[in-house]
């Protein structure tokens, strides 16, 4: 068993190391998750209470997930789908990022709402890997109105 912890507390500082910011932003709300729940269980409300932990679920998503992957679909749509040098890459996303991940925070946290609330279980998976795609259409779409937007220009 002390070797499980010490291998996880490896792997955590080898985290922390290599991505601060999304290790620290992780471990912050998994922690403001537990205690949430801790609480709830030792006080024994549960519904109202429920739905705090889920919201935290979905910011810390959102915080954390969201912008990871919003980044890197675009600098991989950029760089082998369209085949553009970095530089090129490189200032796409300093154009159109913030729209985009402006546009996913307004989408996904209903998504996740959705999904945590009222999916069940068995299918949640499904759900979100289909909302995902509809999100994927949006980003392609958006990547090719700015590729035909350049050619005109």
């Amino acid at each position: 068993m002390s070797d499980v912890v010490a291998m996880a507390g490896q792997a955590y500082m080898r985290q922390l190391q290599a991505h601060p910011l999304r290790t620290k932003a992780i471990t912050s709300g998994v922690l403001a998750g537990c205690s949430d729940a801790i609480a709830q269980k030792i006080s024994g409300v549960t519904s109202l209470q429920r739905r705090r932990l889920l919201l935290i679920m979905v910011l810390v998503e959102q915080l954390t997930a969201s912008p990871w992957n919003n980044m890197m679909f675009m600098m991989y749509y950029g760089l082998v789908v369209e085949g553009r040098p970095f530089s090129q890459v490189k200032s796409k996303l300093k154009k159109d990022y913030a729209s985009v991940q402006l546009t996913a925070w307004k989408f996904w946290p209903i998504v996740s709402w959705i999904n945590y609330e009222y999916m069940p279980l068995q299918l949640r998976v499904l759900f979100h890997s289909f909302v995902a795609s509809c999100w994927a259409v949006f980003l392609n779409l958006k990547a090719a109105r700015s590729i035909a937007t350049s050619k005109k220009a």
